[in-house]
Protein backbone atom coordinates (compact mmCIF):
# COMPACT_ATOMS: atom_id res chain seq x y z
CA UNK A 1 0.00 0.00 0.00
CA UNK A 2 0.91 3.80 -0.32
CA UNK A 3 3.54 4.52 2.49
CA UNK A 4 3.98 8.18 4.56
CA UNK A 5 5.94 9.26 1.12
CA UNK A 6 3.43 8.18 -1.52
CA UNK A 7 0.35 9.49 0.83
CA UNK A 8 1.63 13.39 1.27
CA UNK A 9 2.11 13.59 -2.40
CA UNK A 10 -1.27 12.39 -2.75
CA UNK A 11 -2.18 15.02 -0.57
CA UNK A 12 -0.64 18.05 -2.36
CA UNK A 13 -2.29 16.78 -5.65
CA UNK A 14 -5.29 18.03 -3.66
CA UNK A 15 -4.44 20.70 -2.25
CA UNK A 16 -4.99 23.26 -5.06
CA UNK A 17 -8.41 22.19 -5.08
CA UNK A 18 -9.05 23.59 -1.45
CA UNK A 19 -11.89 26.54 -1.18
CA UNK A 20 -13.67 24.90 -4.45
CA UNK A 21 -16.63 23.96 -4.34
CA UNK A 22 -18.01 20.40 -5.96
CA UNK A 23 -19.96 20.14 -9.02
CA UNK A 24 -20.21 16.68 -10.12
CA UNK A 25 -19.36 13.35 -8.65
CA UNK A 26 -18.91 9.96 -9.38
CA UNK A 27 -17.28 6.49 -8.60
CA UNK A 28 -17.58 3.13 -7.84
CA UNK A 29 -17.77 3.49 -3.83
CA UNK A 30 -20.67 1.45 -2.22
CA UNK A 31 -19.51 2.34 1.14
CA UNK A 32 -19.77 6.04 0.74
CA UNK A 33 -23.07 7.52 -0.96
CA UNK A 34 -20.54 9.73 -3.60
CA UNK A 35 -23.77 12.09 -4.30
CA UNK A 36 -23.26 13.63 -0.49
CA UNK A 37 -20.16 15.72 -1.76
CA UNK A 38 -22.66 17.23 -4.55
CA UNK A 39 -22.46 21.32 -3.73
CA UNK A 40 -20.08 21.38 -0.68
CA UNK A 41 -16.81 23.20 -0.76
CA UNK A 42 -13.42 21.12 -0.01
CA UNK A 43 -12.17 22.68 3.39
CA UNK A 44 -9.17 21.38 3.74
CA UNK A 45 -6.66 18.56 3.00
CA UNK A 46 -4.67 17.08 5.85
CA UNK A 47 -2.22 14.01 6.01
CA UNK A 48 -1.66 11.75 8.52
CA UNK A 49 0.96 8.62 8.08
CA UNK A 50 -1.00 6.62 5.41
CA UNK A 51 -4.50 7.86 5.87
CA UNK A 52 -5.85 11.34 3.82
CA UNK A 53 -8.30 13.53 5.14
CA UNK A 54 -10.70 15.86 3.44
CA UNK A 55 -12.90 18.19 5.07
CA UNK A 56 -16.23 19.71 3.37
CA UNK A 57 -18.33 21.90 4.38
CA UNK A 58 -21.82 23.59 3.24
CA UNK A 59 -20.04 25.69 -0.22
CA UNK A 60 -22.06 29.13 1.38
CA UNK A 61 -20.11 28.15 4.32
CA UNK A 62 -16.74 30.36 5.37
CA UNK A 63 -13.76 28.72 4.26
CA UNK A 64 -11.37 28.19 7.58
CA UNK A 65 -7.98 27.92 7.79
CA UNK A 66 -6.40 24.99 6.34
CA UNK A 67 -3.18 23.09 6.44
CA UNK A 68 -2.02 24.15 3.40
CA UNK A 69 0.03 26.81 5.36
CA UNK A 70 2.61 24.53 6.39
CA UNK A 71 6.16 24.24 4.12
CA UNK A 72 5.20 21.55 2.12
CA UNK A 73 2.24 23.78 0.44
CA UNK A 74 5.56 25.78 -1.61
CA UNK A 75 5.74 21.79 -3.41
CA UNK A 76 2.33 21.89 -4.10
CA UNK A 77 2.66 23.23 -7.77
CA UNK A 78 5.03 20.59 -8.30
CA UNK A 79 3.49 17.59 -6.55
CA UNK A 80 -0.01 18.67 -9.23
CA UNK A 81 2.05 18.12 -12.41
CA UNK A 82 4.00 14.94 -11.34
CA UNK A 83 2.47 11.29 -11.97
CA UNK A 84 0.54 10.49 -8.63
CA UNK A 85 1.30 6.30 -8.38
CA UNK A 86 2.55 4.95 -5.53
CA UNK A 87 6.66 3.93 -5.47
CA UNK A 88 6.88 0.51 -5.65
CA UNK A 89 10.10 0.29 -8.12
CA UNK A 90 8.54 -3.51 -9.19
CA UNK A 91 5.76 -5.34 -9.95
CA UNK A 92 4.41 -6.93 -6.69
CA UNK A 93 5.03 -11.08 -6.75
CA UNK A 94 1.16 -12.43 -5.52
CA UNK A 95 2.72 -13.59 -1.82
CA UNK A 96 3.86 -10.05 -1.54
CA UNK A 97 0.51 -9.00 -3.43
CA UNK A 98 -1.52 -11.04 -0.36
CA UNK A 99 0.57 -9.88 2.74
CA UNK A 100 0.08 -6.74 1.45
CA UNK A 101 -3.78 -6.69 1.10
CA UNK A 102 -4.00 -8.17 4.54
CA UNK A 103 -1.95 -5.79 5.76
CA UNK A 104 -4.19 -2.63 4.25
CA UNK A 105 -7.62 -4.85 5.72
CA UNK A 106 -5.83 -4.34 9.33
CA UNK A 107 -4.96 -0.63 8.77
CA UNK A 108 -7.94 0.58 7.56
CA UNK A 109 -11.20 1.46 9.59
CA UNK A 110 -13.59 -1.22 9.91
CA UNK A 111 -16.89 1.16 10.46
CA UNK A 112 -17.66 4.80 10.57
CA UNK A 113 -17.57 6.87 13.70
CA UNK A 114 -20.44 8.92 12.72
CA UNK A 115 -21.40 11.21 10.41
CA UNK A 116 -18.92 14.30 10.57
CA UNK A 117 -17.51 16.79 7.87
CA UNK A 118 -14.15 15.04 7.43
CA UNK A 119 -14.03 12.57 5.03
CA UNK A 120 -11.11 9.78 5.90
CA UNK A 121 -9.17 7.99 2.73
CA UNK A 122 -7.14 4.96 3.33
CA UNK A 123 -5.31 3.42 0.22
CA UNK A 124 -5.48 -0.52 -0.95
CA UNK A 125 -2.04 -1.53 -2.28
CA UNK A 126 -2.36 0.23 -5.82
CA UNK A 127 -4.59 3.09 -4.23
CA UNK A 128 -3.49 6.39 -6.09
CA UNK A 129 -4.70 9.83 -6.24
CA UNK A 130 -4.57 11.90 -9.88
CA UNK A 131 -5.42 15.12 -10.68
CA UNK A 132 -7.22 16.27 -13.82
CA UNK A 133 -6.25 13.21 -15.32
CA UNK A 134 -7.64 9.42 -15.22
CA UNK A 135 -5.21 6.32 -14.56
CA UNK A 136 -5.13 4.29 -17.61
CA UNK A 137 -4.14 0.54 -18.30
CA UNK A 138 -0.49 0.08 -18.84
CA UNK A 139 -1.13 -4.02 -19.37
CA UNK A 140 -3.62 -6.47 -19.86
CA UNK A 141 -5.42 -8.25 -17.56
CA UNK A 142 -5.55 -12.03 -17.06
CA UNK A 143 -8.32 -12.54 -19.60
CA UNK A 144 -6.39 -9.67 -21.96
CA UNK A 145 -8.54 -7.05 -21.46
CA UNK A 146 -7.04 -3.73 -21.36
CA UNK A 147 -10.13 -2.60 -19.08
CA UNK A 148 -8.64 0.76 -17.67
CA UNK A 149 -8.58 1.09 -13.89
CA UNK A 150 -12.17 2.15 -12.30
CA UNK A 151 -12.32 5.17 -9.78
CA UNK A 152 -13.70 4.73 -6.63
CA UNK A 153 -14.79 8.61 -6.55
CA UNK A 154 -14.24 11.23 -8.79
CA UNK A 155 -14.76 14.79 -8.10
CA UNK A 156 -15.47 17.76 -10.38
CA UNK A 157 -14.84 21.41 -9.35
CA UNK A 158 -16.23 24.28 -10.57
CA UNK A 159 -12.74 25.29 -11.66
CA UNK A 160 -12.90 22.79 -14.08
CA UNK A 161 -10.59 20.58 -12.72
CA UNK A 162 -11.06 17.10 -11.12
CA UNK A 163 -9.99 14.32 -8.65
CA UNK A 164 -9.83 11.22 -8.88
CA UNK A 165 -9.04 7.90 -5.75
CA UNK A 166 -8.52 4.97 -6.63
CA UNK A 167 -8.72 1.81 -4.79
CA UNK A 168 -9.05 2.74 -1.25
CA UNK A 169 -11.58 3.09 1.31
CA UNK A 170 -13.59 6.08 2.45
CA UNK A 171 -15.45 6.74 5.91
CA UNK A 172 -16.91 9.80 6.98
CA UNK A 173 -15.35 10.87 10.51
CA UNK A 174 -16.00 13.70 13.13
CA UNK A 175 -12.05 14.92 13.01
CA UNK A 176 -8.89 13.46 11.90
CA UNK A 177 -7.22 10.36 14.21
CA UNK A 178 -3.59 11.97 14.12
CA UNK A 179 -0.35 11.68 16.28
CA UNK A 180 2.11 13.97 14.34
CA UNK A 181 5.35 12.69 17.39
CA UNK A 182 4.74 9.43 15.60
CA UNK A 183 4.74 10.62 11.91
CA UNK A 184 7.91 10.33 10.37
CA UNK A 185 7.80 12.75 8.44
CA UNK A 186 6.17 15.47 10.81
CA UNK A 187 8.20 18.21 11.85
CA UNK A 188 6.72 16.91 15.46
CA UNK A 189 8.23 13.24 15.16
CA UNK A 190 9.04 12.20 18.91
CA UNK A 191 12.54 10.31 18.81
CA UNK A 192 12.51 9.70 22.33
CA UNK A 193 9.51 7.89 22.04
CA UNK A 194 10.28 6.33 19.20
CA UNK A 195 13.73 4.96 20.84
CA UNK A 196 12.14 3.83 23.42
CA UNK A 197 9.41 1.62 20.98
CA UNK A 198 12.69 0.06 19.16
CA UNK A 199 14.43 -0.70 23.03
CA UNK A 200 11.56 -3.66 23.30
CA UNK A 201 12.89 -7.17 23.12
CA UNK A 202 11.15 -8.07 19.72
CA UNK A 203 12.48 -7.98 16.39
CA UNK A 204 12.66 -4.68 15.14
CA UNK A 205 11.36 -5.03 11.58
CA UNK A 206 8.10 -5.46 14.25
CA UNK A 207 8.69 -2.37 16.04
CA UNK A 208 9.10 -0.43 12.86
CA UNK A 209 5.73 -1.63 11.48
CA UNK A 210 3.91 -0.27 14.37
CA UNK A 211 2.32 2.86 13.10
CA UNK A 212 1.79 3.51 17.10
CA UNK A 213 5.26 4.74 16.64
CA UNK A 214 5.79 5.00 13.11
CA UNK A 215 2.96 6.35 11.87
CA UNK A 216 3.72 6.69 7.62
CA UNK A 217 6.21 3.59 7.69
CA UNK A 218 5.45 0.90 5.31
CA UNK A 219 7.23 -2.46 4.69
CA UNK A 220 9.52 -0.94 1.20
CA UNK A 221 10.89 1.78 3.94
CA UNK A 222 11.76 -1.12 6.72
CA UNK A 223 13.46 -3.12 4.73
CA UNK A 224 15.40 -0.23 2.95
CA UNK A 225 16.27 1.13 6.58
CA UNK A 226 17.31 -1.51 7.54
CA UNK A 227 19.91 -2.47 4.84
CA UNK A 228 21.31 0.75 4.98
CA UNK A 229 21.45 0.68 9.06
CA UNK A 230 23.14 -2.81 8.24
CA UNK A 231 20.66 -4.11 11.28
CA UNK A 232 18.94 -7.93 10.86
CA UNK A 233 15.60 -7.50 10.97
CA UNK A 234 15.41 -10.05 13.62
CA UNK A 235 17.64 -8.71 16.20
CA UNK A 236 15.82 -7.71 18.96
CA UNK A 237 15.96 -4.10 19.82
CA UNK A 238 16.60 -4.76 23.40
CA UNK A 239 20.52 -6.09 22.22
CA UNK A 240 21.15 -3.27 19.86
CA UNK A 241 23.66 -0.61 21.38
CA UNK A 242 22.34 2.76 21.28
CA UNK A 243 24.08 4.21 18.12
CA UNK A 244 22.51 1.45 16.35
CA UNK A 245 19.28 2.77 17.32
CA UNK A 246 20.12 6.49 16.75
CA UNK A 247 21.04 5.12 13.23
CA UNK A 248 18.40 3.37 12.32
CA UNK A 249 15.94 6.68 13.57
CA UNK A 250 18.14 8.79 11.13
CA UNK A 251 18.00 6.14 8.23
CA UNK A 252 13.75 6.38 8.83
CA UNK A 253 13.77 10.26 8.41
CA UNK A 254 15.86 10.78 6.29
CA UNK A 255 15.05 8.06 3.54
CA UNK A 256 11.56 9.06 3.91
CA UNK A 257 12.50 12.31 3.01
CA UNK A 258 14.11 11.87 0.24
CA UNK A 259 11.59 9.45 -1.44
CA UNK A 260 9.04 12.05 -0.58
CA UNK A 261 11.72 14.79 -2.24
CA UNK A 262 12.22 12.63 -5.45
CA UNK A 263 8.32 11.62 -6.31
CA UNK A 264 7.69 15.51 -5.78
CA UNK A 265 10.18 16.01 -9.10
CA UNK A 266 8.58 12.93 -10.69
CA UNK A 267 11.54 10.73 -10.19
CA UNK A 268 11.48 6.61 -9.09
CA UNK A 269 12.54 4.83 -5.84
CA UNK A 270 15.86 3.06 -6.47
CA UNK A 271 15.71 0.53 -3.50
CA UNK A 272 19.02 -1.38 -2.87
CA UNK A 273 17.30 -4.36 -1.10
CA UNK A 274 13.53 -4.28 -1.49
CA UNK A 275 12.36 -7.13 -4.05
CA UNK A 276 16.35 -7.42 -5.55
CA UNK A 277 18.17 -10.88 -5.68
CA UNK A 278 21.42 -9.00 -4.16
CA UNK A 279 22.50 -6.05 -2.26
CA UNK A 280 24.39 -3.24 -3.77
CA UNK A 281 27.61 -5.35 -2.44
CA UNK A 282 27.07 -7.78 -4.70
CA UNK A 283 25.94 -10.48 -2.19
CA UNK A 284 22.65 -12.89 -2.91
CA UNK A 285 20.18 -11.71 -0.05
CA UNK A 286 17.75 -13.57 1.59
CA UNK A 287 13.99 -13.28 1.82
CA UNK A 288 11.41 -14.23 4.73
CA UNK A 289 8.15 -13.90 5.47
CA UNK A 290 7.75 -12.52 9.13
CA UNK A 291 5.65 -10.80 11.68
CA UNK A 292 4.45 -10.75 15.19
CA UNK A 293 2.50 -13.79 16.72
CA UNK A 294 -0.89 -13.16 15.83
CA UNK A 295 -0.03 -10.59 13.64
CA UNK A 296 0.17 -10.53 10.12
CA UNK A 297 3.29 -11.21 8.37
CA UNK A 298 5.14 -8.96 6.07
CA UNK A 299 7.94 -9.71 2.89
CA UNK A 300 11.44 -9.17 3.81
CA UNK A 301 14.46 -8.94 2.30
CA UNK A 302 17.97 -8.87 4.17
CA UNK A 303 21.97 -9.49 3.55
CA UNK A 304 22.98 -11.78 5.56
CA UNK A 305 26.76 -10.48 5.55
CA UNK A 306 26.10 -6.75 5.20
CA UNK A 307 23.21 -7.49 7.79
CA UNK A 308 24.84 -10.08 10.47
CA UNK A 309 22.30 -11.81 12.69
CA UNK A 310 22.88 -10.03 16.30
CA UNK A 311 23.07 -12.89 19.10
CA UNK A 312 22.88 -12.48 22.91
CA UNK A 313 26.19 -11.06 24.36
CA UNK A 314 27.15 -9.83 21.12
CA UNK A 315 27.25 -6.05 22.64
CA UNK A 316 26.45 -3.88 25.70
CA UNK A 317 23.35 -2.06 24.82
CA UNK A 318 23.01 1.61 26.59
CA UNK A 319 19.33 2.50 28.12
CA UNK A 320 17.28 5.07 25.93
CA UNK A 321 16.35 7.37 29.29
CA UNK A 322 15.19 9.78 27.03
Amino acid sequence: MPEGPSVRKFQLLTSPFVGQVVAKVGGSSRKLSVNDLNALRLQDSQVHGKNLYLAFVAAEGPVGPTAQETALQGEAACGAHCPAQDGAPHPHSQDEELQEAQHSKSEAPEAAEGQGNWLRIHFGMFGSVRANEFSRASRANKRGDWKDPVPRLVLHFESGGFLVFYNCRMLWCSSPRADPASDILSVEFHRGRALRALCAPEPVCYTLLNQRYFSGLGNIIKNEILYLARIHPLTPGSLLARSDLERLLDCAVQFSSEWLHNKLRGHGLHPQVYQKEQCPQGHPLMKGTFGPLGGFKRLTWWCPQCQPEVLPGDGDPSPVTE
